[in-house]
């Protein structure tokens, strides 16, 4: 296959405590490098020739917690992500990521999905959203209603990353997992709406956003994003080509796990291409539990993986047939 040109992944990651930018870096691009040469190993080169970048906030969503009280082993954390990842990579077929093998996760629970299912909604119309998810993610909190200027940080982290590769013309595959998710959501508005950002990226679009585990589905949270007052030519963004929304059983920031519905009004007003959601089971193991949440569960999964090569093949001889490696 020859060289793939011109074409990036941005990779937003998501809410917690991260390890250094360019640990996490590299975990995240082994797996998915991982997933690919798994499922689609004559599709390796033209993964490996694609620019990968990451719009990363770790160091401030460190700083914030922190300043709250919480406690952070960097040590610890990256070799257990690294310990996830190895155990996800000895997993050799695709077919293998699927209902049966998740049921037999060490600490495998609904309990915070349904808890998530059945409070959202109820706290959600009495005002109740923002303490439960403080209760839940103090930096998703912090986002979403604080006022330290923590969110415009986050904002300008992703922004400048988004808007170098946009200047550049490069087609763009952004990755976004979790708060990330809602992150890129309100740059991805104002770049749709703000005029000061004209100049710089006139009408690029990205050409995929692939969502892991997003908070979108839920109306409660949706309130808090930009453009959520405005009426409807102003309330979504207009740069996407393409969504794609992957999220996981029991992943609790997903528990309303569909964007399709949700966002029906922007391929009635033909604001975007294609809204697909797709149900998967993330099989990472954290510190000896099953962490449906977990963003190298989400990144070497079967879908992302098909998601990934399919669009870095299109416009090519079309998409690449998976095969399952040998045990």
């Amino acid at each position: 296959m020859s060289m793939t040109t011109n074409r990036s992944i941005l990779i937003v990651h998501g809410r917690d405590f991260k390890p250094a930018e360019s640990s996490l870096m590299e975990i995240s691009l082994a797996a998915l490098r991982a997933g690919v040469a798994r499922d689609y190993p004559d599709s390796v080169d033209a993964f490996d020739s694609v620019s990968k970048d990451m719009a990363y906030y770790g160091d401030l969503t460190n700083q914030m917690l922190e300043s709250f009280g919480k406690r952070y082993d960097p040590v610890l954390d990256e070799g257990d992500r690294r310990n996830a990842l190895a155990a996800l990579c000895a997993i050799s077929q695709r077919k293998r990521f699927g209902i049966r093998q998740y049921d037999r996760l060490p600490g495998k629970s609904a309990l915070r999905e349904f808890v998530a299912d059945i409070l959202a909604p109820v706290l959600g119309a009495i005002g109740m959203t923002i303490p439960l998810i403080r209760w839940v993610s103090r930096d998703c909190a912090e986002y979403l209603v604080g006022t330290s200027g923590f969110a415009e940080d986050l904002r300008a982290r992703v922004r400048d990353k988004l808007c170098d590769h946009l200047e550049r013309g490069e087609k763009i595959l952004l990755m976004t997992h979790g708060l990330g998710c809602l992150i890129a959501y309100d740059v991805l508005w104002e770049l749709s709406h703000e005029e000061q950002y004209k100049d710089r990226i006139g009408d690029a679009k990205v050409d995929n956003w692939l969502m892991l585990g997003a908070p979108l589905g839920d109306m409660h949270i949706r309130k808090f994003l930009k453009g959520a007052k405005e009426k409807v030519e102003g309330r979504y963004p207009t740069n996407v080509i393409s969504w794609d929304n992957v999220a996981a059983e029991d992943d609790y920031s997903c528990h309303d796990n569909t964007l399709a519905d949700d966002f029906k009004k922007m391929m009635d007003q033909h604001l975007v291409s294609a809204v697909n959601d797709y149900r998967v089971y993330n099989l990472a193991v954290r510190y000896g539990k099953s962490n449906p949440h977990s963003s190298v569960g989400y990144y070497i999964h079967p879908r992302v993986s098909k998601i990934i090569v399919d669009w870095i093949t299109s416009g090519s001889s079309g998409p690449a047939s998976p095969q399952d490696n040998p045990r």
